[in-house]
């Protein structure tokens, strides 16, 4: 059963309590920490890595486990805590548990340590262990070579299902995930795949490559992985092969590895589109300073933008001291345009990272957004007009309707179009973020409404 808050907490008081005794005893913790997985280990030591007094005693439970599962708790630990834990191992106890970690976490590890340790390291390791971790620690952040393994089962072309048996076999203990095969010709570029299934119940004799499916989905090595988290999202798959500019195979994905993609980019999207960027831990975990330098330099710009609204306002405050009932609906009237742009912005944001809608796409949802938002627009006027009445009488509520009317359709045009906009000149389609629209929103909205007011109420 997964642990809650509550239960985790009680089992760090747990652990922490028995290694507080004058002489723990190592058998009794190492039995119970038996009990427990990895991935709630981890989140216990990373509580106890933030805390310095109790740094000690997360590496004494480290120490108590076996290398592997040691190795496989730190994978569970975000970068900071994990440079904190070898930061306090000499190069030999980081070598064993950089040996027993999956190829992907040991290429992240390895690039978070500074370049004496790194060298130091490579040093002391196999040349063929040397050599992947090179590679797979070379390719660009957020690709699919960076989050790639290299612990996959490869099947030799020509190769009888006994002996593809047979190979699974040697490899499987190492591997990622032993599920899906991949048929490699000679030069090692990939022709198909088959499921574990379909090697089990094929006949012992038969030839991998007549039962393989041929028909492959794969991505590049360069690709970015929001790319591939969407393509294995798609088509369901366990994992996703990974092969370079000569075709020849170099790693998978798996599909656990796509879904931490798949939230981070969500989460990167959200800070986005709050005008915040992207953070490099949790919020809880992130320093103050870089907290603030994320958040400060969107609302300080968006304060000067705002001046616009407030020079609006200044301009038509001749119609303003006249009619002092207008001033009752200016928020209703700007708030309600921000929301309607901020939601088109959402809904095209999120389809355009999921693939759903592209810029080809633009004109087919402008025609969309226009007959959405007018009928909107309509229905808020609707519903705003006997306020106007009562507040102001018919010429207010008149003024009132038209501006509501207009200021959405104009509120969500504008959200709808942003991000198309700053997806046709490279820039990130989140960027085009709630507080933008609703601060271009602010100030078009005053001039509309007030030019709506000084045209029909001037005239009666």
């Amino acid at each position: 059963m997964a642990l809650n808050e509550e239960s985790l907490q009680a089992l760090k008081a747990e652990l922490l309590s028995e290694l507080a005794k004058e002489a723990p005893s190592k058998s009794v913790l190492a039995l119970r920490l038996a009990e427990i997985r990895s991935a709630d280990i981890g989140e216990v030591l990373e509580e106890m890595i933030e805390d310095d007094e109790e740094l000690t005693a997360a590496l004494s439970l480290l120490d108590i486990l076996s290398a592997e599962r040691a190795a496989n708790v730190l994978g569970y630990l975000p970068g900071e805590s994990q440079l904190e834990v070898v930061g306090e191992l000499d190069d030999s106890q980081v070598l064993k548990l950089l040996e027993e970690m999956g190829s992907d976490e040991r290429a992240d590890l390895f690039n978070l340590l500074d370049d004496d340790r790194r060298e130091a390291l490579l040093r002391s390791m196999a040349h063929q262990e040397r050599e992947d971790l090179k590679r797979l620690a070379s390719y660009e952040e957020g690709t699919a070579g960076a989050i790639m393994t290299s612990d996959y089962v490869a099947i030799a072309s020509g190769m009888t299902v006994s002996q593809a048996l047979m190979r699974v076999r040697q490899t499987a203990p190492d591997a990622e995930t032993v599920y899906q095969l991949y048929i490699l010709d000679s030069d090692g570029q990939l022709i198909g795949t088959m499921s574990l299934r379909q090697l089990m119940v094929a006949r012992p004799g038969a030839i991998v490559d007549s039962i393989m499916i041929k028909d492959v989905i794969s991505t590049r090595v360069d690709n970015g992985q929001e790319d591939v988290a969407r393509i294995v999202a798609r088509y369901d798959l366990l994992a996703l092969p990974v092969i370079d500019a000569d075709d020849r195979m170099v790693g998978i994905v798996t599909h656990d590895d796509a879904m931490d993609v798949a939230e981070s980019e969500a989460t990167e999207d959200f800070h986005k589109g709050m005008s915040i960027g992207q953070l490099e831990d949790g919020v809880s975990r992130v320093p103050l300073w870089s907290l603030y330098r994320k958040r400060v330099f969107w609302l300080v710009l968006l304060v000067f933008a705002n001046l616009f609204s407030g020079a609006g306002i200044a301009y038509f405050e001749d119609i303003i001291a006249t009619q002092v009932a207008l001033v009752f609906f200016l928020p209703l009237l700007i708030g309600s345009g921000g929301n309607a742009g901020a939601q088109a912005a959402t809904l095209m944001v999120r389809g355009m990272a999921t693939g759903d809608i592209g810029v080809k796409d633009w004109s087919k949802m402008l025609g969309r957004e226009l007959l959405i938002a007018g009928a909107l627009g309509l229905t808020m006027a609707i519903a705003v007009t006997p306020i106007g009445i009562f507040r102001g009488g018919e010429a207010i509520a008149m003024v009132v309707a038209l501006s509501m009317v207009t200021i959405v359709l104009f509120g969500s045009l504008i959200g709808m179009c942003l991000p198309f906009v700053l997806e046709r000149f490279k820039v990130d389609p989140a960027t085009a973020s709630a507080p933008l629209v609703t601060t271009l929103i602010d100030a078009t909205g005053v001039l509309i409404y007030f030019t709506f007011a000084t045209a029909i109420l001037s005239a009666a």
